[in-house]
């Protein structure tokens, strides 16, 4: 608690400015400035118009004014700081709300009205002398743009698609934090920068290395259907047919899951963590205050959704200024997830899921604030406040098998990642594939993954609605008998049939059985972090809003998307099916995050986005690792490709330029890809070495560090 708050009086003011009050104390001035402010009449707050376009360059980015004034507009890049007591100054950022959202001024013209209030304030109090300006040093939070692909060092090690959340993480590690701490800070700082594939409107898995105990757990933060979603949710009712996907099934109330990522953030500090919530969100506050620098990936992603972006008015308002995406090299601010990242850092998670915040989600989903006139039907969801109110996460053991002499471990339902990259595993280690030709071994590959998708497609779902017999499919019993059906020297024709995990396997290939064709549904974004800290903890943590862009429903004033999880369940309702729509049921998921022990340390951590091609980019970053004798930069850089059970195989490029030859001449067909995941790893070299490790160039290249460089 600060002096301040202790003696029963206001926190100072803190947004973007180094004013130094020099000639009054700052509780003095700060009530001052309160009276002064609500002493102003309201007409003349509304009446004198001020240009909130933008500002300082090209900054894009709203803000809705949360503390007493906003002072982004009239004096960006500043912060008020009082002298002498530099701890109040740095946790000035996660200061300044008052109510239960924190807004003490509602409604239109709000953000206007105190800019011209701040520019009048600061106006008056330099002319008597009270307030001088200075520019803070560059140094004191610099924006990091520059990437590392690769990085080897001690001391702790952060991998993130993202330089300024990777930065983050490694300064929390760098003050004496530990894996968690580092991860949901992290976590947080890619809500700012990768807003479209991660972020509190959302959910994910996290898997934890316990160094003292030397025992891995997770937490299931999964988003969750309402209990009151209709089977029918996606059927359009004019046609009595599936909405098409793209935009029309993604951008709506329906597609909304409620988010689990607060919780997960709260529930992995809970167990394992030192930092505070308030703690671990107070870097991503300062990043969504000061910005970011916008890269070709961030624009093209807007792009891509400004049709959709641009029917929703919260968002269109936030991501779309003037009607166009962020340009190249300018800076991106998100001051309403700054002041939402506050009130987390105040009041807890329990102000995200009751109380205002909470009311606000359920309108934004039952009633999404769309354009007038826009041609997409935006259908409502059926979330309730009752719904955000009885969120848990869940503990699930993790999954774990055997390769070639290390262990495994990963999530269990309802992510189908760690039981399907563990059978394509146990299959392919019937064969020799380290000893094989390069293509023989993709082979082998491909075949073993096959068949692992299409037991995912028969058993795999949220284990809490369907059985899901979790041991058989790792077993070893049925990883022979489905290897029995990999001809080496033939691709099958696909699909092929699902097996029968039963536990009654003999020495033959199993009974036939009919194979599924169900479509996939899950979108290609989502985001992935890995950390190692000193003491030889570890977190491989995947969380995502779904589709790039989520539902593309902005929560309005609060700064974040949310996601359009739902569209993961099968669309059309089939009581066989285990992936199909019930009330209070989570989505079957592919994210895979992955730690490896060898000899009982850890030795790897990994994970990427892609939807349902995760599991096979993890699975083939091991299979390189292991089998085909990459060093783990080469690994994470090798192109890729994915045989999820279909006709055809979705490669990279340079994959089927390499390969696709003398794969055709198995019998395998290729879809080509622009690219395939976006992984991040770390890996625990002999000595106590760590290699981070993210993309070199998907998705623009990731950023990989340690706090020790070698």
């Amino acid at each position: 608690m600060t002096t301040a708050a202790k003696e029963g009086r206001p926190e100072p003011l803190a947004e973007h400015a180094d004013l130094r009050v020099s000639a009054v104390p700052s509780w003095v001035l700060a009530r001052s400035i309160t009276s002064w402010i609500v002493s102003v009449p309201m007409t003349f707050r509304e009446q004198v118009p001020l240009n909130t376009g933008a500002s300082n360059g090209e900054v894009f980015g709203r803000s809705s004014l949360t503390t007493w004034v906003d002072l982004a507009g009239a004096c960006p890049e500043r912060t008020l700081a009082v002298p002498g007591r530099a701890d109040e100054n740095d946790r000035l950022d996660d200061q300044g709300e008052d109510d239960d959202g924190g807004r003490m001024f509602r409604g239109a013209g709000t953000t206007t009205r105190h800019r011209l209030l701040a520019g009048v304030l600061a106006t008056a109090l330099s002319a008597a002398g009270l307030v001088h300006a200075t520019q803070p040093s560059a140094a004191a939070h610099p924006r990091h743009t520059e990437k590392n692909a690769v990085a080897v060092g001690a001391g702790g090690a952060v991998s993130s698609v993202d330089p300024e959340a990777t930065a983050v993480g490694i300064e929390v590690l760098r003050r004496g934090g530990n894996a968690t701490d580092a991860a949901v800070a992290t976590a947080a700082a890619l809500g700012v920068t990768e807003p479209y594939s991660a972020g509190i409107g959302g959910g994910g898995f996290l898997v934890h290395y316990d160094a003292r105990r030397g025992v891995v757990e997770t937490i299931d933060g999964r988003e969750t259907a309402p209990l009151a979603m209709p089977r029918d949710a996606f059927i359009d009712p004019e046609t009595g047919e599936p909405y098409p996907f793209f935009p029309e099934m993604v951008t709506s109330g329906a597609s909304v899951g409620v988010p689990g990522t607060p919780a997960t953030w709260q529930a992995a500090l809970d167990s394992w963590g030192t930092y505070s919530l308030a703690k671990a969100l107070r870097p991503a506050t300062r990043l969504a205050s000061r910005g970011f620098v916008v890269d070709a990936t961030f624009r093209e992603q807007t792009l891509q959704n400004r049709e959709r972006f641009a029917a929703i008015e919260p968002t269109a308002e936030l991501f779309l200024p003037g009607g166009d995406a962020p340009k190249v090299g300018s800076v991106f601010r998100n001051h309403d997830l700054a002041h939402t990242y506050r009130l987390l850092a105040r009041k807890g998670v329990d102000a995200f899921y009751e109380g205002s915040l909470a009311r606000e989600i359920v309108a934004a989903v039952q009633d999404p604030p769309t354009v007038a006139g826009t041609g997409l039907p935006v259908p409502p969801g059926a979330m309730r406040t009752g719904d955000l109110a009885r969120y848990e996460v869940l503990r699930p053991e993790p999954t774990s098998h055997d390769y070639r002499g290390v262990e495994v471990f990963g999530m269990g339902p309802p992510s189908s990642g760690g039981s399907t990259v563990g059978e394509t595993l146990n299959i392919l280690e019937r064969f020799p594939a380290g000893a094989m030709p390069t293509e023989r071994a993709l082979h082998h590959y491909f075949e073993a993954s096959a068949l692992a998708y299409a037991d995912r497609a028969k058993y795999l779902g949220d284990g809490r609605f369907v059985d899901v017999p979790l041991a058989e499919l790792l077993s070893d019993g049925f990883a022979a008998e489905r290897a029995c059906r990999i001809d080496a020297e033939r691709a099958a024709a696909k699909p092929v049939a699902p097996g029968d995990a039963d536990g009654d396997y003999g020495a033959g290939c199993g009974t036939g059985a009919e194979a599924i064709d169900r479509p996939d549904t899950e979108g290609l974004s989502t985001t992935h972090l890995s950390v190692v800290d000193r003491w030889g903890n570890v977190v491989s943590y995947t969380l995502t809003i779904e589709q790039t862009g989520g539902s593309g429903i902005t929560v309005p004033g609060r700064g974040f998307l949310l996601n359009n999880e739902l569209t993961d369940f099968s669309h059309v309702y089939d009581e066989n099916d285990p992936n199909r729509i019930d009330g209070g049921k989570r989505p079957r998921s592919s994210m895979s995050p992955t730690i490896v022990l060898a000899d009982g340390e850890p030795w790897l951590a990994l994970g990427s986005p892609g939807g349902s091609t995760i599991i096979t980019t993890v699975a083939q970053i091991l299979i390189n690792r292991i089998d085909l004798g990459m060093d783990l930069p080469a690994a994470v850089a090798a192109p890729r490709a994915s045989q999820r059970n279909t006709a055809n195989v979705v490669a990279e490029h340079e994959f089927i330029e390499s390969f696709g030859d003398d794969l055709a001449a198995y019998g395998h067909r290729f879809a080509a890809t622009a690219e395939l995941g976006a992984a991040a790893a770390v890996e625990i070299l002999p000595g106590g070495l760590l290699r981070a490790v993210a993309e070199p160039e998907r998705r623009g290249g990731g950023d990989a560090r340690v706090v020790l460089p070698r």
